[in-house]
Order: C-alpha cells, then structure tokens, then sequence
C-alpha cells in the first residue's frame, strides 16, 4: 500500500504560541524550562493533528526554536569561537546568541534557505575546525514522540548541503574538506536512533536541485556510501527544483528512498521511472510552498502512473516539501469570503489532500468521490471566475515597449540635474525608509483595526509621529528625510492592501525567520492600482521640512517574491502588472513634489533560479519590471533604490542595468567586503553601502563607521558614496536608533573634512546577508 507523508510542519502554531513564548523568554518573562515545555506542547499538538489527518509517515525533529540549520550546526556541535567554548551541550543561551548576537559578539549572519523567504543562519568554518556531538535533539525528539504513541521519522539537513550553505573567510579554504570531520558525527546520530527505534530517517539534501561542482558530487558518493549503512534506511530528500542532470548521481546513491519535488518539476518523474530504482519513491504533488488549492485528479493521475510502472507499495504520497512555507490552517480564515476561501489550502488542508490521494491511490477513486468531486468543482471555479481576469490590466501590460523602460537621459546627466536640485554634501546621510515601530504605534494600529479609536483619531495620531520622526531627524542633521511608515504594518502587505487583485488574511502567518513572522498577501487576480497608495503621507511629511523626503515604495519584484502568487500565469506578467501599478504611484509622487522617490528591491537576488541557465530569462524581466516602475520621471528626480541580500558578483550587469541614481546595500557585517562587486564592476551610479548593522542590539561607535566609509573610498570614489544604516529601522527602539544615527551623522561629518585616506578591504567568501525588510509589526 502506498503511505501518506509529510516532510515538515510549521513550528509557529496556528496563532503565532511560538513567537510569543520566545520573545516572553529573551524578555526574561518565561524561564528555559518553561520555553522547554511550550515546544513539548506545539511538538504533541502537531503530531497529534498529523496522525489525525491521516498522515503514516510523520516527521520529528522539523520543530526548531529558532532554525533547523542552526539546529544542525548545534549538532555537531560547531559554534563560532567568539560564542564561548562547546560544553557537554549547546545551551539555549548559547544557542540563542549564536542567532540574535550580543553586545559583545556579533551574531552569525543570516540568508534566505535556497530561493524561499525562509531565513536560516549561516554556518561558518574556519582553519583547524573542530567538531563533537554538541545536542541529541533529534533523538530526543523521536523519543518524545513515541513516548506520546507516534512512530516518527526524524529529519536532518544534509551533510553536503549543510557544508554548502555555510561561509568561510579563511584563505583556501574549502568547506567540503570538513566532511569528512562531520561524517562521524551524522554516523552516531544515525545509529542512536536506530538504536531508540527509528526505521526511516528523512535527509535533506536540496542542494541536489542547484549546479553541483564536482567536489560536491564526490561529496555526496562519498557521505551516503558511509551514512547508508550507519543506522535506519534513508529517505533522501530533494526540493525545490528538478534532479535534472544530477539525476543519474541521485540515483546512484545508495539510500533507501527518495523524494522528488513534482510541484517545481513534474517531467522528472518520467526519467525517474524509466530507471527503475530500486528505492521507495516519495512524490511531491502538493505543493508545500504555495496556497493554492491542489488539482487532485491532475495529481492522481501521476501518482497512478507511477504506482503502475514502480508498484503501489513503494510510494508514498508527500508534499512537495516541508509545509514550513505555509500558514497553518485555512479554517482560521472566517473574514475570507467563501469563493476565494474554496480556492485555498494550508498547511492543514494540504495533509488532507496527500490524505485523499493516497486513500484514492490504494482504495480506488469510489472510496473518496465526494472529496475528488467537490475539489474538481473548486478547481473549475477557480479557473472561471471573473474576479481573476481584468482585460483592461492585461491590455496595458500587453502595450508595454521599450521606451517605457528607459529614463529620459542618462544618469550623467541626471547626476547633474539632481545635483542641482537636491543641493546635498559630499557624503550625504539618509536612512532606508523605516523608523522604530514602538508598542505606542502597535497598539494604535491594533486599536483602529479593532474599532477602538476612530479613523480621524488614528490618522491624527499617524500626524503626530511622522512629524516627530521629521523633527528628530532634522535634530540629528540628517541630509535626507524619510517620512517613518508609521501608517504601514508591512512593506508588502500595504502596498497589497491597496491593490486590486489581492486578498489578505487573518492568521496566514509564516516564519521568515527566528521569532519573526510574515503575512503574505495573496495575488489571486491581475493587479491595478485604483487609487494613490502613499502620496498623501509622504507629501504630509514633506509639508513639515526645507530638506528632501524620500517617497517610499516597495518594488514590483519584491512585492511579487513575498506575497502568494497566483500560479494559473506566468510570474513575469503578474510582476509586470505590479510594475504598472508602481509606475503610477512614481509619477503621483513626482507631481506632488516629491525629489527623490525609493523602489525597493531586496528580493531581485533572492529570486535568482536554482540552475544558472535560468538566470538570464529571469533577470531580463525581473529588471524590466523595475525599470518599468522607475522611467517616468523627469531627471531631476532621484530614483533610489535599496537590495539587502549579497553576493552581487554573478548579476552585476543587471544591477546596473536597473539604472537607479542611488542603490543602498548591507555591507557592514561583511566589513565592507560586499562593495568590491561594484568597484570591479567599476558601476557608474553612486552606492549607500550600509555602515550599521540595524540586526544587531549594539550601538556601533562613530570611528567604527568611519573606518567602514574609509574602506567604502577604496573601492568607490567618494562623491559617489551615500552613509546610510543597512535596513530599515522599524525593529529598534529609539534610544539605539537615535544614538547610532548621532553617530553616523558625526561619521559623514568627520570625512567631509577630514582623513579620506582609503583602508584597504580585505576579500573572502561570503554568503548572502539577510535584512529584515519584510517583517510584519505584530
């Protein structure tokens, strides 16, 4: 018979338990053993409404406090020096620091796990590294749940991938080298639980689906023939993406089972079964990364293919990968109406289907009709319905040519217009957009969606702190201005609250990373803008001050990457209608006298493809659509624009192909390593490489940024550079912002007329940085 699996489920609860129990513990308001017990709690739950659902195959240890990889890297015990040294165990405290940082040192960095929004924290390596069983939380978990009555299969991250993910700056030095240091490690990890009772063991591997080197290829051979016989049968598990021509090497190993991803690549399956391996094949046909109701009677007819020509009994029926990537429970969702509810499925109603499915594959269709009949009627709803389709949208975005991609001049002539206008110093200072979102503006916002404060009071309160934010950056002597965003919960979801085409929820809550959560707007329909979105707020803010506002604008790619989009078109012609929309706004803000206006972008790395062969095709249209949002305006306008996530070298030309006047970018955690891209590159436009690290809880002293701007002067020319923080500041309170702005401006000031004797920056590998530029107040 085949089996019903799942390969993850979201840690955070149905109403954020996780969240709240976490930060109550940073807070010092909950103890470890209490934190402990609260995890107990949601693990139990979740297994219990697994097995419920009809789910055999019920994964362990996919429950993390705060990463799975960072889970892993407490495994094996790998902690950075400046961490204190490996004891029996990794401590919640040490484990928790190696995540959030402390004053005394700074966290690990952080990047985005392949290309999802998840956030994991990046391993790192070093000459010499050394390593030890540092946590038995896989085991544990296992033994926790089958103390409860549920057989389990615990889940690791992979030994190739975990090395592939991480980062060193040691000269040479090749992570790979380290497998064999760890191989034990997973080995004895492996054996104990084999030794509490586990038959299966579900390992990941997503690197599987990129463009392997042949170091990594010899890797994997090497690790699985090792791992294969250590403990329980193997289930290996590949992701977001086709095999494609690692396909034969994935075959090759000698693992038990294997999990394809028939979501991101259903021709794979083809391959795979003309093969024949000898291994149970798990088939990915819900999709676990997007919330989108599945068409089963399209799934069933893969799965009936496949039980055909490899045998009902070894395969199991899955989502495509873990269900972290989705909300928890649609049934939560009482505020959506019943049309567009019917069209959905969540974490929990996912399992449902991999239920169905799998009833249907080992019982017959007869023995679940009524559950196929009412899916094809909602599938066909769906396909139908007038909300979806707007001919007007889909005409302009068919109208769209090449002069509407360009500025009117180049930006050596913009330079000078802008120059011009704008009247700004050498090094001139600003801030990415947002200002500290404070448990006043919270609980305000919270108040006028509840009905407890009426809207002239709100927006009178929003009058209020924008004018605050103005006088106090006017008081730090900042050179450009940004108006705060003290009216905007996130800097998608208001954007997609003001966009036709999109509907919002309630709960559909996800992690993005540690305690921090997102609400993904959902992209049903093509997308218009009815009306101005932030005219009003930034040509308010601008009515209070003689120095320039930024107008504030997210993106057209970002807004795409981090909302559900509608999978019934392509992704390039719903980003193209986002950029149509945005393209209004500019030239609303433009006409309401508005100098510099700020796009941004810090999704457009992140959505690269898997496989280089599909970078072009997406970069061609992912800059397109910026370039669409950003060419009406006169050159005398300022087009900014920020990208928080690394890594630039490989997509230089798009980033100066996007022709921004101004980009902004995270360089203070790598030391100012990140701005040689654009020094070799020698790109043209000027650069605000970020000289404070806003994750961090530390006040970065003024000489430590002077330093960083004097490193920036090596690689790009001065009159070129912008001093700006690295994100947003909506996560600090005022007093860090305040007094690290202070220093910043004091920074700018001292290299006006001071030492501007460039420092040499020193290179090194380095993995993409993550800001927190999408996170959601609340």
């Amino acid at each position: 018979m085949a089996k019903a699996a799942n390969l993850g489920f979201p840690r955070i609860g149905a109403r954020r338990e996780l969240k709240t129990a976490v930060e109550a513990h940073w807070k010092g308001n909950l103890s470890a053993d209490d934190l402990a017990a609260e995890g107990a709690r949601l693990r139990a739950a979740h297994w219990q409404l697994q097995r419920d659902a009809g789910i055999e195959v019920i994964p362990s240890n996919d429950f993390s406090f705060y990463d799975h990889v960072l889970d892993m890297t407490a495994v094996l015990g790998a902690v950075p020096r400046r961490f204190g040294p490996v004891g029996d165990h990794v401590a919640p405290t040490q484990y928790f620091a190696m995540a959030r940082g402390t004053a005394e040192a700074p966290a690990m960095e952080m990047t985005k796990w392949f290309d999802t929004n998840y956030h994991y924290i990046v391993p790192e390596f070093e000459e010499g590294q050394s390593f030890r069983l540092a946590s038995l939380k896989p085991i544990e978990d296992f033994l926790e749940a089958k103390a409860l009555g549920i057989h389990t299969r615990p889940v690791l991250v992979g030994p190739v991938t975990w090395l592939s993910l991480g980062k060193t700056k040691a000269e040479g030095l090749d992570p790979l080298t380290l497998l064999s240091a760890i191989l034990p490690i997973y080995s004895d990890v492996l054996r104990r639980l084999a030794e509490a009772g586990a038959d299966w063991v579900q390992i990941d591997e997503p690197v599987l689906v990129t463009d392997l080197s042949d170091g990594q290829r010899r890797a994997l051979s090497t690790a699985y023939a090792e791992l294969a016989t250590a403990g329980p049968r193997l289930m290996l598990a590949s992701y977001f993406g086709s095999l494609d021509d690692n396909l034969d090497l994935a075959l090759s190993l000698p693992v038990a089972g294997l999990h394809l991803d028939l979501i991101r690549a259903p021709e794979q399956i083809k391959r795979v079964l003309e093969a024949g391996p000898d291994k149970v094949l798990s088939l990915g046909l819900i999709d676990g990364r997007n919330v989108w109701r599945a068409d089963l009677a399209r799934a069933l007819d893969a799965a009936q293919t496949a039980a055909r020509l490899h045998g009902t009994g070894r395969i199991q029926i899955a989502p495509s990968c873990s269900l972290l990537h989705v909300p928890v429970d649609l049934d939560a969702e009482a505020g959506l109406d019943a049309e567009l509810k019917g069209w959905l499925s969540f974490a929990r109603q996912k399992l449902a289907e991999v239920a169905t499915l799998t009833r249907a594959l080992n019982d017959g269709q007869v023995a679940v009709a009524d559950a196929l009949a009412a899916n094809a009627a909602l599938v066909a709803s769906r396909a139908s319905s007038s909300r979806i389709h707007d001919p007007k949208v889909k005409s302009r975005s068919a109208s769209v040519g090449p002069d509407d991609l360009r500025r009117r001049s180049h930006y050596q002539v913009r330079q000078r217009a802008q120059a011009a206008q704008l009247n700004l110093p050498v090094f001139p200072t600003t801030t990415i957009g947002s200002f500290p979102q404070t448990a006043e503006v919270r609980r305000a916002r919270a108040d006028h969606r509840k009905g407890r404060i009426s809207a002239a009071d709100y927006d009178a309160f929003l009058k209020r702190e924008t004018e605050s934010c103005i006088r106090r950056q006017e008081a730090l002597g900042l050179d450009m201005l940004v108006h705060g965003e003290f009216e905007r919960n996130d800097m998608v979801e208001y954007f997609g609250e003001q966009l036709a085409g999109y509907a919002f929820t309630r709960f559909g809550w996800v992690q993005s990373y540690g305690s921090r959560c997102v609400k993904p707007p959902l992209i049903f329909g093509d997308v218009s803008r009815p009306q101005p979105m932030t005219v009003e707020w930034s040509g308010y803010a601008q009515s209070l001050t003689d120095r320039p506002v930024k107008g504030m604008l997210t993106g057209p790619v970002t807004i795409l990457q981090w909302s559900f989009v509608r999978d019934d078109q392509p992704r390039s012609e719903t980003c193209k209608q986002i950029a149509l929309a945005i393209r209004d706004e500019v030239a609303d803000l433009e006409a309401a006298g508005i100098k510099a206006i700020q796009i941004d972008e810090p999704a457009i790395r992140e959505g690269l493809p898997l496989r280089r062969a599909d970078w072009d095709g997406y970069l061609q249209w992912a800059v397109d659509c910026f370039r669409l949002s950003a060419s009406p305006v006169r050159d005398e306008t300022q087009i900014h624009t920020h990208m928080c996530y690394s890594e630039f070298n490989d997509i230089m030309p798009a980033i100066a192909r996007m022709d921004a006047d101004v980009i902004s970018i995270e360089t203070s955690r790598s030391d100012m390593e990140l701005l040689t891209a654009f020094g070799d590159f020698e790109y043209p436009n000027e650069i605000g490489p970020g000289v404070w690290d806003i994750h961090s809880p530390r006040v970065p002293p003024q000489e430590d940024m002077i330093t960083l701007l004097r490193k920036a002067a090596s690689v790009i020319a001065s009159e070129r550079l912008w001093v700006n923080p690295d994100c947003g500041l909506k996560t600090r309170d005022w007093a860090e912002t305040e007094a690290s702005l202070k220093n910043l401006v004091a920074a700018a000031k001292a290299l006006r007329k001071g030492d501007l004797t460039p420092l040499p920056v020193e290179g090194g590998r380095h993995s993409d940085t993550a800001c927190a530029c999408e996170e959601m107040t609340g």
